[in-house]
């Protein structure tokens, strides 16, 4: 489940066609406990998360995620000032927007406030890629209708379409000048994924290594610190004494 997550958590940032060998503010909706936040520091890439549920935020600081968490209800808006995201990505989220939990719930008008806010809160010309799971072909174009209400344009992105198990969708909407959709991978072209990451795998054991690291060894400090100064973050020196065990307190 961790490498689905990570897999669609690259697909989404490869869609946002960030600016290369610089670092982007992205918001995370339905960061949940910080799996997509973790490809996106992996990437140099500063972030901040949103979600409704307080135990997936407990969970994500149980496990040290580097991005900045906010409980709050994507229905209600996004609270943030206008412009303030290079872009915007989200996992398995949106799709929820479309349930009345109680009589008070109107999906359309809780979509129309979440884009709204949205739009209002990235920079303009930022893109946000939205994966989701519709359940059907009108809830689809019920978020698409609010997407385009609040002034959005773009459309979605469907990856391997002819497969049941491996088929996306990701809604791609522009906040500025509308440009060419990106077009959705086929299985000839993950079949040459597949074959170009077999000799592009130099990351792969750094990340596996890093799963490896015993969790505030003296390993994993270094390791973690050495990360934040490649984002550019100021980062103490380090000493004979980093990671060292401290004894408790009488």
């Amino acid at each position: 489940m961790i490498d689905i997550q990570t897999k669609m958590t690259e697909r989404a940032l490869e869609l946002l066609c960030l600016p290369e060998g610089q670092p982007s503010f992205l918001l995370d909706i339905g960061c949940g406990s910080g799996l997509s936040g973790d490809f996106i520091s992996e990437e140099g890439h500063y972030w901040v998360g949103i979600d409704i549920s307080p135990a997936m935020l407990d969970a994500a600081l149980d496990r040290d995620t580097e991005g900045d968490l906010l409980l709050g209800d994507m229905g209600q808006g996004v609270p943030f000032r206008p412009g303030s995201f290079d872009g915007c990505i989200s996992i398995s989220a949106v799709q929820w927007l479309c349930n009345a939990n109680k009589r008070s719930d109107v999906p359309a008008r809780r979509l129309y406030c979440f884009f709204s806010s949205l739009y209002s809160a990235l920079a303009h010309g930022a893109r946000a890629v939205l994966q989701l799971y519709p359940e059907n072909s009108e809830q689809l174009e019920l978020i698409t209708t609010q997407a385009t209400r609040a002034g959005f344009t773009g459309g979605v992105v469907v990856d391997f379409p002819n497969s049941a198990k491996a088929k996306k969708f990701y809604l791609c909407l522009f906040s500025g000048p509308s440009t060419s959709l990106p077009k959705g991978l086929t299985e000839s072209q993950d079949a040459d994924q597949a074959t170009e990451l077999a000799f592009t795998s130099e990351r792969a054991p750094h990340k596996r290594a890093r799963r490896d690291l015993l969790k505030k060894s003296r390993e994993w400090v270094l390791e973690k610190k050495e990360r934040r100064r490649r984002q550019g973050k100021e980062v103490r020196p380090d000493t004979q004494y980093t990671g060292r065990k401290r004894k408790p307190r009488f």
